[in-house]
């Protein structure tokens, strides 16, 4: 690893000096590749013209130490349980296809349908292009799980977050986000004007003390949270933060991304696994990409909520709708869950299988519930990259994450587990874990 990092910083290195050789010679400067006289612009750092030396691309080589032959990895066929990369099965858990249902024959034979009938795309925004009555039928059927009045589908799950915040809060008003929150939360919060704070960790008492001193501050203030965290396979106590919502006159937002289709007895999410009204939350938001086997995103809630995004968030107002295919993927999903509970009790019980496998190899898995994503903590970037490589080897496709999506020392590796995988697949997989990081360990 050290000595790949090593070869791209000399790389960086001879191109920046060849690159100052070359234009020298030839008396010219260059800007994004077109030649310009030399002397005018002789004093503009390249850095200010010309990607190759952009301080982004810069930062991003050497902090990747080997990184880039981790991620982006050619999947060819339908990732499941297993996964053919070049030519090559493995057992794979780096895909959210929770309930299995990617590639499913109902699923895909509805796509076909919308397809045939549709067309491929809707071509034009809802408002202004008009809707298909899948789209409808979706957000009824999203609304009706979520036991609230109204839904609305955009057409991706990070600009569902972007957009619904940026749009609803502003100047005036306070946005409380968990310190572990998905960045297209934070994004959204810093696109509104707001004032951002962000509380430790599942803290709801924290949220009620700041409340109860600041409140009178802000106009409107939201609390965000998410049903299930990505990068640690927990939750929150969502009936304390739904109570201190109550107590101070606040909106209250979850983020459902990874708990529908994973959590409650039906799947129907982080609400059902408490018993809680789906009133008990002012805004639902969810993406379609995970147990539902499609792409975008939704937000659910009372119909005056609805019909405000509707005619006025920039991110479904003059964006194409979703398109037919996603659609109808989406809905068929849910009418498969609906019909084959099965699927979500088999997956919630392999995810717990593989906590107990983890924890009883000795793995340390932070906080993980065993509700479908476990992360195994490897500590820094280095081991993180030298685990994956050496699984990937061994015929186990899992993905690091590393710093900045966490701290330095926070490395891990995220199994995303589906209903779809045996015990058998997860007891072997965990087995090969726990030799790996003994033998790294032991280097």
């Amino acid at each position: 690893m050290s000595a790949l990092l090593a070869h791209e910083k000399r790389e960086i290195a001879r191109r920046m000096v060849r690159d100052r050789e070359e234009r020298r010679a030839k008396g010219l400067g260059r800007v994004n590749g077109a030649a310009m006289p030399d002397g005018e612009y002789e004093d503009l750092p390249q850095s200010h013209y010309d990607f190759d030396h952009h301080p982004n691309a810069i930062a991003l080589w050497l902090r990747s130490n080997g990184a880039e032959h981790a991620y982006f990895r050619v999947h060819d066929g339908i990732a499941a349980d297993t996964t053919v990369i070049g030519g090559h099965a493995y057992l794979n858990f780096t895909n959210y296809n929770y309930l299995g249902l990617s590639g499913h024959p109902v699923v895909a034979a509805a796509v076909a349908d919308a397809v045939a009938r549709y067309g491929t795309s809707v071509s034009a925004s809802r408002l202004v292009g008009g809707e298909r009555p899948l789209h409808r039928e979706l957000e009824h059927s999203l609304a009706e799980i979520l036991d609230v009045e109204d839904c609305l589908g955009f057409v991706s799950g990070y600009s569902t977050n972007t957009f619904t915040l940026s749009y609803l809060f502003g100047p005036k008003d306070l946005i409380l986000y968990d310190a572990l929150i998905h960045n297209s939360v934070m994004v959204g919060a810093a696109q509104s004007g707001a004032r951002r704070i962000a509380f430790r960790h599942n803290d709801w008492q924290a949220v009620d003390d700041l409340l109860a001193r600041h409140r009178r501050e802000y106009e409107r203030v939201v609390i965000v949270v998410e049903g299930l965290y990505s990068m640690d396979g927990d939750f929150p106590d969502l009936p304390k933060f739904v109570a201190v919502r109550n107590r101070h006159k606040v909106f209250l937002m979850v983020d459902e991304a990874h708990s529908m289709g994973v959590m409650g007895a039906r799947g129907y999410g982080v609400r059902e696994h408490f018993g809680l009204a789906g009133g008990d939350v002012d805004i639902w938001m969810g993406t379609l990409s995970k147990s539902f086997a499609s792409c975008g995103g939704y937000v659910a809630g009372r119909r005056s909520l609805i019909l405000s995004l509707r005619y006025g968030a920039p991110g479904f107002v003059f964006s194409a709708g979703l398109t037919p295919g996603n659609t109808a993927a989406a809905l068929a999903a849910i009418g498969v869950m609906k019909a084959e509970p099965e699927r979500v009790k088999r997956l919630q019980d392999r995810g717990r299988f593989f906590l107990s496998r983890a924890k009883a190899r000795g793995l340390s898995v932070g906080n993980a519930t065993g509700f479908a994503l476990v992360p195994v903590m490897t500590g820094t970037t280095e081991k993180s990259l030298a685990m994956t490589q050496a699984l990937f080897q061994r015929g186990i496709n899992v993905q690091p994450i590393i710093y900045p999506a966490v701290e330095e020392k926070g490395g891990r590796l995220r199994f995303f587990v589906s209903s779809e995988h045996s015990e058998a697949q997860i007891d072997q997989a965990v087995q090969i874990v726990a030799d790996e990081w003994r033998r790294l360990n032991a280097s």
